[in-house]
């Protein structure tokens, strides 16, 4: 059987975590900053942990 390859896109957005979570970064953080108020915005600089509906799905994607 051939190796499965890593899916590059979801590589680059997607960390695993020391304990196997799946860290990711928050949406909406590229361009109109201005009209989002200073407390939503410092919100979505921080990182959060994928939803668990999506862990199955991203850790095939990552072969992990």
């Amino acid at each position: 059987m051939p190796k499965i390859k890593t899916h590059r896109g979801a590589a680059k957005r997607f960390k695993k975590t020391g304990t196997g979570k799946i860290k990711r970064m928050r949406a909406f953080t590229s361009h109109m900053l201005n009209c989002k108020n200073a407390k939503r915005a410092r919100r979505l600089r921080t990182a959060t942990l994928v939803d668990s509906t999506q862990i199955k799905t991203i850790k095939r994607m990552l072969n992990i």
